[in-house]
């Protein structure tokens, strides 16, 4: 019997030792590399939004249960705590297998080296462990009966602790990700979004998007206005056309915008439009008047939206223009919501998407978007996950000259977007919370919404090239083409971006 508790206290001691080396090895592995560890929890699909306060408390509560199992009087309690942690720690990720809708990396020292399916087997060779060590403790009472009651308490407790484990990660997975995606704190996810696919060099940085259509890229030149680059979705064959056009009323200001088979000329400074086939490229002329505009965009074959100043209030304003016989202007005076000025705070950039005929307006300077259908009624307001509002824009009057200027350089929130069917991608010029810095010298970042719930989805990268930014982009049905300095490129957007998608 002696040589039998003899063998059982140093199994016990061993567990002890074991579980002491563990606690204390991943506590102080993540406190040497805490930044790291606590990005890694901000891309969690269970904890993101807790990230803050589950690194410190992991951390404390692991160092915590090292000390208490080192004393045979508080060993029972430190036993119990590193049970229900280890379950808690498998529960994870049993979830983050099953359940999750990506699967983030490991973080942790050597536990770093193991994939997520050795990780599991690791844990749960620690919660047999901590079983064992809980069951041959000595008992304090020798009776019998009181030795039964004891017992019974120890698989009751066992019982109890997998149970609270179980339902606390539960709890946790299901009210992160509520936060992540409709109350989000500005913190972002980084699934594997998207590939960079092919890359062709423009030579000039004069180019935007004007179309995609047929399979077909079109770019229009700030440098030529009549002169159209045709790429195919691999950015091969660059096959230039010029556009003919019987007119002198055109500024350097005029857009092109390919639509199908169609194309139009449109400048906002000169109030003109013109339109042409793509089989010949030649431009007649269909509508001149008063108003001036920027922003233009196709809705259909004799309706353009755009934004423009009105002349009263000198306000900005987004309205519609129907071009046909007789022409009709019709301008919504509610959708841009004055804070400062009225110009510069309401700054930003117009989008139109024929799949769910809806229109956005981002913001620059606040963290607010605008949706309203293809007549410019609003859907609704939202907002992105960054926390800059009200927007901090200063505006001073210079009086010698009659003319709004910044009072100082203004934060930047949303700088560029695109739409598809019922997302909305945003260029955010904002740092989240948990955020490797360095990404932020070597890359643009992607912001996914979906229009449908108004909720945030995940983030992507956009890499730079040549130390040169993103400054526009557009999104089909599985890529994302971007222009960076002289570069055209192509990213492949991954099922975790597209599964999304709504007809």
């Amino acid at each position: 019997m002696k040589s039998n508790a003899k063998l059982m206290t140093v199994i016990l001691d061993s567990i002890c030792f074991l579980l002491v080396l563990l606690f204390v090895y991943a506590a102080i592995s993540k406190m040497l590399d805490f930044e790291n560890f606590q990005i890694q929890l901000a891309q969690s699909p269970l904890l993101s939004a807790f990230a803050g306060l589950i690194s410190w408390g992991v951390i404390i509560l692991e160092l915590f249960i090292s000390v208490l199992l080192v004393f045979k009087s508080t060993r029972i309690l430190a036993l119990y705590s590193a049970f229900g942690l280890m379950i808690m720690f498998t529960v994870y990720i049993y979830i983050i297998l099953n359940y999750s809708s990506f699967i983030p990396c490991s973080c942790g020292g050597i536990l770093e080296k193991l994939n997520w399916k050795d990780h599991l087997v690791f844990n749960i060779f620690f919660v047999v462990i901590s079983t064992a060590a809980i069951v041959i403790i000595p008992l304090k009472s020798s009776a019998e009966e009181d030795f039964r009651k004891e017992k019974k308490r120890k698989y009751f407790y066992l019982t109890g602790s997998t149970l609270l484990a179980v339902m606390l990660m539960a709890g946790l997975f299901i009210k992160s990700e509520n936060i992540m995606h409709y109350d989000n704190s500005f913190i972002r996810r980084y699934p594997q979004g998207t590939e960079k696919k092919y890359d062709a060099n423009l030579q000039y940085n004069s180019f935007y998007f004007s179309g995609f259509s047929n399979s077909r890229i079109y770019l229009g030149n700030t440098s030529s206005p009549l002169l159209v680059s045709e790429l195919d979705t691999l950015l091969r064959g660059n096959t230039r056309h010029k556009i003919t056009v019987n007119s002198d009323l055109l500024s350097t200001a005029v857009q092109l915008k390919v639509i199908d088979s169609s194309f139009y000329l449109i400048d906002g400074n000169v109030a003109s439009i013109f339109r042409g086939t793509i089989s010949n490229w030649k431009a007649k002329y269909k509508w001149n008047g008063s108003i001036r505009f920027t922003q233009p965009k196709v809705i259909d074959s004799v309706h353009v939206s755009f934004r423009t100043v009105d002349k009263q209030s000198s306000q900005s304003e987004l309205g519609i223009l129907y071009f046909g016989n007789p022409s009709k202007v019709t301008v919504k005076h509610d959708l841009l919501q004055k804070q400062v000025d009225g110009i510069f705070d309401v700054d930003g950039r117009f989008y139109y998407d024929f799949y769910s005929r809806k229109h956005v307006y981002i913001y620059y300077y606040r963290n607010e978007f605008i949706a309203a259908d293809q007549n410019l009624n609003l859907a609704f307001r939202s907002n992105t996950i960054d926390t800059l509002s009200p927007e901090k824009v200063k505006v001073a009057y210079v009086s010698s000259r009659g003319e709004k200027k910044f009072a100082a350089p203004p934060v930047i929130v949303n700088k560029s977007a695109a739409i598809y069917k019922n997302l909305l991608f945003i260029n955010s010029g904002i740092i989240g919370r948990y955020e490797d810095k360095k990404m932020w010298n070597q890359a643009s970042i992607i912001d996914v919404y979906n229009l449908n719930d108004k909720s945030y989805i995940s983030s992507f990268y956009i890499y730079h090239i040549d130390k040169e930014k993103l400054k526009d982009f557009i999104v089909t049905d599985k890529q994302l083409y971007a222009l960076i300095g002289t570069h055209l490129v192509s990213y492949g957007l991954s099922s975790a971006i597209t599964k999304h998608y709504k007809k």
